[in-house]
Parts: C-alpha cells; sequence; structure tokens
C-alpha cells in the first residue's frame, strides 16, 4: 500500500479510485447508479446491506461484479428453508487420522451474497447474524475469526411472500443499509438486452486490492466531523421516536417505534463516506440527507394507521428531512 503524505491526499486517491471503480461496474450493470454507490458506501463503512428487489435485476450480478473489481474472494449461499447453519459456517468431520476437523463453509468469504435471506427460518439467520455483528463464528466451542474485509450483502424478494421468515427488526438492525432496486428504464433496459443476448464477454478490471479496502475503511473512520452535522444527525433520529419531545406529528401519528442509536453511528458513517466518494473531506448536512432514507426506513415500525392510509416509510422519512 503506497503511503500518503497526508489524509487529503489519500482522499483524493480514494475518489479517484471510486470513479475507475463505478466505470468498471458499469461496464457490466446498467444504470442502478443509487444502487451501486449505496453498496459502495456500505463495504468502505465497514457496514452490511440489504438489497429489496424482484426477481431478475441483476441483484446477484451486481455483488459478483464488485466482488471482481475488488478483487475479493466471493460466496454465494442460496436461502432455502432446510438450510441449517452448519450449511454456511461449516462443519467439523472426523478425518483419516480420526481427529475431528473443521471443514469451513461458504460464510468464509470477503463478499457474502445471501440470495434470499428471508426464506430460511430463524436458526439459519441468526447464524449469519452472529458472524456479520462478531466477524467471527463459533463451532465445537472454538472461536474462528472471519477474513477482514467482510461484507454481507443480503437479497429480499419483497412480492413473494408465501412461505418465508420475515427478518425480525433486531436483524435488520444488523443491516446498515436497506436498498430498494427499481425496474429500469426503456433506454436501460434496451441497453441491457443488447449486453446479455449477444456473444462477447464483459470482462472488469480488478481496482481495489483488499489492502486498499483495509487502508480506506480506516481513512473513512479518520474524516473528521463538524458538531452540527453530528447533532442534526442524532436529531434526525431522534424525530422517528414518537411520544418524545422531538417527534413531529407525522412520528407520533404513524410509528410505533422509531430507530435506535446504531442508525445515528450509522448516519455519521455512511455520511463520511458519502462525503469523501463526492470529493469532500468532512460531511455536511446534505451528506447526512443522502443516506436517510437507506439508513432510516429498516429501523422504523410503522402503526397500523399508517399502514391503511398507505403512509410508506420513504414518506415518513422525507417528511422528518424536509
Amino acid at each position: 500500500m503506497e503511503k500518503f503524505k497526508s489524509d487529503v491526499e489519500a482522499l483524493d486517491y480514494f475518489n479517484e479510485k471510486y470513479n475507475i471503480l463505478k466505470s468498471e461496474i458499469g461496464k457490466v450493470i446498467v444504470g442502478q447508479d443509487d444502487v451501486i454507490k449505496n453498496v459502495i458506501i456500505s463495504i468502505f463503512s465497514k457496514g452490511h446491506c440489504l438489497l429489496v428487489g424482484v426477481p431478475g435485476l441483476a441483484k446477484t450480478l451486481l455483488v459478483n461484479t464488485i466482488a471482481n473489481v475488488l478483487g475479493l474472494k466471493f460466496s454465494r449461499i442460496q436461502f432455502t428453508p432446510d438450510l441449517m447453519p452448519s450449511d454456511i459456517i461449516g462443519t467439523e468431520i472426523l478425518d483419516e487420522t480420526r481427529n475431528f476437523r473443521f471443514v469451513k463453509g461458504p460464510l468464509f468469504a470477503n463478499i457474502l451474497l445471501a440470495d434470499e435471506i428471508n426464506r430460511t427460518p430463524p436458526k439459519t439467520q441468526s447464524a449469519l447474524l452472529e458472524a456479520m455483528q462478531e466477524r467471527a463464528v463459533t463451532a465445537g466451542g472454538k472461536t474462528y475469526k472471519l477474513e477482514d474485509p467482510f461484507f454481507v450483502l443480503a437479497t429480499q424478494n419483497p412480492i413473494e411472500q408465501e412461505g418465508t421468515y420475515p427478518l425480525p427488526e433486531a436483524q435488520l438492525d444488523r443491516f446498515m443499509l436497506n436498498v430498494y432496486l427499481d425496474y429500469p428504464s426503456l433506454e436501460q433496459e434496451i441497453q441491457v438486452v443488447k449486453n446479455t443476448t449477444g456473444s462477447e464477454e464483459l470482462d472488469v478490471n480488478v481496482v481495489l486490492s483488499a489492502e486498499e479496502i483495509i487502508y480506506f475503511q480506516n481513512l473513512v473512520r479518520r474524516i473528521p466531523v463538524p458538531d452540527n452535522v453530528i447533532e442534526y444527525a442524532v436529531g434526525l433520529t431522534a424525530k422517528t421516536r414518537p411520544g418524545n419531545n422531538m417527534a413531529g406529528k407525522m412520528a407520533n401519528d404513524f410509528i410505533n417505534w422509531g430507530a435506535g442509536p446504531r442508525a445515528s453511528q450509522y448516519l455519521i458513517m455512511g455520511a463520511k463516506c458519502h462525503a469523501a466518494i463526492s470529493g469532500k473531506y468532512s460531511p455536511d448536512i446534505e451528506d447526512v440527507n443522502a443516506i436517510a432514507y437507506s439508513i432510516l426506513r429498516h429501523r422504523i415500525v410503522r402503526n397500523y394507521i399508517a399502514e391503511a392510509e398507505g403512509v410508506s416509510t420513504d414518506k415518513i422519512v422525507e417528511n422528518l428531512i424536509s
């Protein structure tokens, strides 16, 4: 890893690398700029990301492409109702010497795609969530550290809820960001069809190494934040909690439970990273607002009135920001 004279110089280099990263991913993924930006923000903020979208929107391809561009070890687990914790963590086997040996599961990767995480029972979901929180797993009484960097990208299908096990709020809170994927525009879809129905193979170049990613994760943490931005982020989280003196009419009318302190922490971490990839050396309120939807939407529990009146969490966040 090359040495920089100062953090300012390192941030300039990081911004440059981000733009190269975006154009490499853009060779394979058409559109979805906000989704790509959010996934990159969560990687460099040491968070995890939940992607919500209907089938066929290139969620798996996106994760695979990002892993290739970042030169990281990639693993994919298709979550099913019969998946056991040992299927993702690994298992102890008796080898030829009659000793138990731990065989690592697909969890031991840098980027893990947990496909349709809500298809598997809570027992298996929680095995993954321990790894996300502790960055280690316990098997047979022994603890195994996961490699750095470690990042989980989980996907959920919002339309097919038959036979699913929705993630409880406490487990959703482990994900830094909840990102919605929408259908591509007509022009983008035409481009997708052109790219994917020909004989040409699309290759991407590796832009960053694991060592550089860890360096930039630490660099993002060192970015200074003005007090007024911290106060704004914490105030925004407090506004989601009904019944307190900061909650507005919308929060009191439509929210059962608001976001916890983890939301405030992620708002600041996300704002730091958003500022860095936007070419700034310190975040402002604009950076907090830019990532507020993805951070708050899965931490707000609406009440039955909001559901009856069709008031979405995004509508509530929009009201809190304005």
